[in-house]
């Protein structure tokens, strides 16, 4: 998994290998969801407690864990928008 290449431009195969790594013991509930549903790196920065069960994860440590995970790539999405403006605003 790139990790460098940013979260919101991540296609649904990445996520799915971000998920992978992350969870290997319940991808084969995850795998179909994701699928399904299309989701990509940016609706992935977007899910919610709410989305979570409705994609099969029902356990609330899961849930939490997960959410926490998500919670760490929206971070690290900040981050990196915030060094583009820095970048861009000192390179002129």
């Amino acid at each position: 998994m790139d990790m460098q290449k940013r979260v919101s431009l991540w296609s649904v195969e990445e996520v799915l290998g971000w998920l992978q790594d992350q969870y290997p013991d319940h991808m084969n509930t995850l795998q179909k969801a994701v699928i399904k549903h299309a989701i990509s790196g940016r609706a992935l920065l977007r899910l919610k407690d709410h989305h979570l069960e409705l994609l099969g994860v029902v356990a609330e440590e899961q849930q939490q864990e997960m959410l926490q995970d998500l919670l760490l790539l929206r971070v690290q999405e900040e981050i990196n928008e915030l060094n583009d403006i820095f970048s861009e605003c000192f390179s002129q």
